[in-house]
């Protein structure tokens, strides 16, 4: 993030998780972004009106807005390199707008940069992009400061052929292997910081993040884990042996995965859903916490549990009394 962006953040106080910006010291109100880049799911008409009145309202601010060519190229843009991560290193924030999906692929792009991140819900459910678009009022109070800075852990898979890493990706909410050309289960084991943990015969393994404990690891029966957590969970796919069960560990441990020879092609890895890495002949593959974290930007008011009961209708989704 640039260095005025920093000192914009430097001036705010965190009061019960709110960043509550300082005043100008000439008397005025000072935006903590000023300089802002707008990126979104393409190929949506709704995402394209979402983001031409987000443009208006942020120039009649006087902000500095770009727009991520993906929005126009759309498909088109597969394949090439991506243009958003030049244009978040030279910005004070990222919208993204879409769904949790759209995130998901912007986080990995930008999380290096360390630009925080405010997501608007175009898409369907929505954990992590949290502002309706309707509530425009949300955004400006987040330009001006008023927000709940939240850094999110993020994981990162390398496929190893002997000591050299060939491959590797980053994933915010989940590494999976499963198995892939093959309706039998799989076998492989897993080591934690070099100690064997345990070898399983099953149909993969979701390694991931406490924001990632509401997505497919949840599916798949593992815990619902507070983001403010520094842990991984191990999360067996339908496994042979019952009493395999899904595993929370400290996130400075480092996993590793030994895929058995015999299985090596009939196992498919991935980060997000999004991102595919095909197995070297060594069939390891080590997950660790990334040194970098997603820093989500939530509007005031946020709160973790009532995102909860709303997306998982616990109590019909009501607040308690």
């Amino acid at each position: 993030m640039p260095s005025d962006a920093n000192n914009a953040l430097d001036s705010c106080q965190l009061t019960t998780g709110m960043l509550l910006l300082a005043a100008d010291p000439l008397g005025g109100r000072m935006q903590a972004f000023q300089r802002i880049v707008i990126t979104g799911k393409p190929d949506d008409n709704l995402v394209k009106e979402t983001i031409e009145r987000l443009v208006r309202t942020l120039e009649q601010r006087g902000c500095e807005v770009s727009i991520d060519p993906v929005i126009e190229q759309g498909t088109q843009a597969q394949g090439q390199d991506p243009v958003l991560p030049r244009l978040a290193a030279e910005m004070d924030l990222l919208i993204v707008v879409g769904g949790d999906g759209t995130l998901l692929r912007a986080a990995r792009q930008v999380a290096r940069f360390d630009v925080p991140v405010l997501g608007v819900n175009r898409g369907r459910l929505g954990f992590l992009v949290d502002v309706s678009p309707e509530r425009f009022d949300e955004i400006e109070a987040v330009i001006d400061g008023q927000m709940i800075l939240d850094e999110r852990l993020m994981l990162e898979a390398r496929i190893l052929q002997g000591d050299q890493t060939i491959a590797q990706s980053t994933a915010l909410n989940e590494v999976v292997l499963q198995k892939w050309n093959t309706s039998r289960m799989i076998e492989f084991e897993t080591w934690i910081n070099a100690e064997p943990c345990n070898r399983h015969r099953s149909d993969g393994l979701i390694v991931g993040t406490p924001t990632g404990s509401t997505a497919y690891a949840l599916s798949g029966g593992g815990p619902l884990m507070h983001p403010g957590l520094d842990a991984i969970a191990l999360v067996p796919i339908c496994p042979h042996t019952l009493s395999n069960r899904p595993l929370v560990i400290n996130a400075a441990s480092r996993i590793e995965v030994r895929v058995h020879p015999d299985e090596i092609d009939n196992v498919h890895v991935s980060c997000d859903g999004q991102t595919d890495l095909s197995l070297s002949a060594d069939g390891r593959i080590e997950i660790f916490a990334s040194p970098h974290r997603l820093r989500l930007v939530h509007p005031p008011g946020h709160r973790y549990f009532d995102i909860l009961r709303a997306k998982l209708r616990w109590g019909d989704g009501t607040p308690p009394c």
